[in-house]
Order: C-alpha cells, then structure tokens, then sequence
C-alpha cells in the first residue's frame, strides 16, 4: 500500500480521513514513525539473510559469520516485533541447515579428494 509519507507528503493531513482526536492523532505519528524503521530493519535483515545465503551456496570460509550475523539480525527483528518469533526460528532453522549441509558436503569432496589421491 503507498503510503502519502513515502511521496514525500505528510501522513496524516494526506489520509482521507484526518483524527481530530489529539491522542489519536499522536498515535498516527508513532504509527508512521514505526513503519518506517521497520521497513528499513526489515529490509536490512532481507540483505543479512541474502548474503549468508550466496555465501552457503558457493561455500565461502565466511559463510559461519555470516549465518551467525544474519541469526543475531533475525532475533532482534523478532524481539522488537518486526517479524514473528516463530518466523525468525524457521528462517534461522533454514540457514543452520544449510550451513550444515554445505559443510558435510565440503569435508565429503576433501575426504573424496583424498582418497583418490593416495
């Protein structure tokens, strides 16, 4: 939904119909205020998991940090309320695994490796 603060309007005189109530009106403010850190933490978190994910994929040495750094961003994230805490498990649930996947693939490559060379 496009918001009028996203073109650069004010929020609450642009809405068609305006609070005249004073506490509602504070409480547009914190409303918008809210929606857009969380669409910035949200879109943060996007690129953290983004990133983990290219660097299990191509099994990067750095994929470890980068799962455990897109990890801390999923628990913050839910424990503001930016996203659920159950939503925050499965995505960090999914990058653990993938990690493990990898890394069993890893150490099966070097250990094939070895064996053919010897």
């Amino acid at each position: 939904m496009a918001h009028a603060a996203d073109r650069g309007g004010n929020a609450l005189v642009d809405w068609p119909a305006v609070a005249n109530i004073k506490s509602q009106k504070k409480r547009n403010l914190q409303n918008e205020r809210r929606r857009v850190r969380n669409r910035s933490v949200r879109s943060a978190l996007k690129t953290a998991v983004k990133k983990a994910d290219l660097a299990v994929e191509t099994g990067e040495g750095e994929a470890t940090s980068l799962v455990r750094d897109a990890s801390r961003s999923l628990d913050k994230a839910a424990s503001r309320g930016v996203i659920h805490k159950r939503t925050a498990a499965r995505r960090k649930s999914r990058l653990a695994r993938g990690l493990a996947r990898s890394a069993s693939q890893a150490s099966g490559a070097e250990a094939g490796s070895q064996a053919s060379g010897s």
